[in-house]
């Protein structure tokens, strides 16, 4: 009888894209590189003098306000990389090694649509390592103020987001699926980014989403997208913040198997989770097929959670 295993993957090719940072406006390029077993997801940027490598975890956000970033960008760090690894989460990447030519991923349309296409283009390759898993084993939650969000224990990967704007365009909306590879690049690659006119052309005066365009961004003013396309679906706002959610949880360093709930969530709260999660060593567990076996604790000393700040307004 042959046992199946789960194994890790990574690309079975380099790849690289290019296009422009939606806040500094400024041309951005990324290479994704393979990595072996046990890498995971590592971001280092060409552009310094010395190669310094940051983990894309959840102990190296630096901040939320308009996008998730890690590290420090003057410096080794890197923004808006939610995207790109909500892609690399919903279509099963473990390790890659992302260059990035400066502080900012390109926003591409501002979905990860064009991430998901080069996974497929290039292809995975299965490695010589069981993949490994963070299982939610009791439930925790965040509230901050009428919004909220919280982990349980669940056999899968799901995601229920809820999103509640006062704008009759938008309104109340839910998504809620397993993810798998196919639900990731059918229902969700494809949202994008969305915003208000009138917050961009705030953000503008403050040197923020100079990138910022119809191409990238669905634009909502009076009430109305401004896009001539429109939305993707109905319920495109919904699954954009589905994306981020995805994006910012893969943080937490591996594929989680547990249920993520949130309500008016964003950024900030999708990183609140992850810290309270590891504040808890029993809410966890590390397992790793076959059969998700136990295979130890995460060394929280290693994972130290790193301050958030700021509004939500992706």
């Amino acid at each position: 009888m042959t046992t199946y295993v789960d194994r890790q993957t990574t690309l079975a090719d380099q790849v690289t894209l290019s296009g422009i940072g939606v806040h500094s406006g400024k041309p951005a390029s990324i290479s994704l590189v393979p990595a072996e077993a046990g890498v995971g997801i590592v971001f280092t940027r060409t552009d310094q003098d010395s190669t310094i490598e940051v983990p894309a975890l959840w102990s190296k956000v630096s901040a939320t306000a308009l996008c998730t970033v890690l590290g420090d960008p003057s410096n080794e760090g890197v923004a808006t990389v939610e995207h790109l690894m909500a892609a690399l989460f919903g279509m099963g990447v473990d390790n890659l090694v992302v260059e990035i030519d400066g502080p900012e991923m390109p926003v591409m349309d501002g979905s990860s649509s064009a991430f998901v296409d080069a996974i497929e283009q290039i292809g995975l390759k299965k490695l010589d390592r069981g993949r490994r898993y963070l299982k939610v084993r009791k439930p925790v939650r965040v509230d901050n103020g009428t919004a909220w969000c919280e982990l349980h224990p669940y056999n899968g990967t799901r995601f229920d987001i809820t999103i509640d704007f006062d704008t009759p365009l938008i309104g109340r909306q839910q998504y809620a699926a397993d993810i798998t590879p196919d639900v990731f690049r059918e229902d969700l690659s494809r949202a994008r980014t969305f915003g208000y006119v009138k917050d961009v052309e705030q953000l503008w005066k403050m040197g923020f989403a100079l990138g910022s365009s119809l191409e990238n961004s669905v634009a909502i003013a009076e009430d109305k997208v401004l896009n001539p396309e429109g939305t993707r679906w109905p319920d495109e706002f919904a699954r954009h913040k589905a994306l981020d959610a995805i994006g910012d949880l893969a943080l937490a360093g591996l594929p989680i198997l547990g249920l993520y709930r949130s309500y008016k969530g964003g950024h900030k709260m999708n990183h609140a989770i992850l810290v309270k999660l590891f504040e808890d060593p029993s809410a966890f567990e590390l397992v790793e097929s076959p059969g998700f076996r136990k295979v130890g604790q995460v060394d929280k000393g290693g994972l130290a959670a790193a301050a958030a700040f700021g509004p939500d307004v992706s």
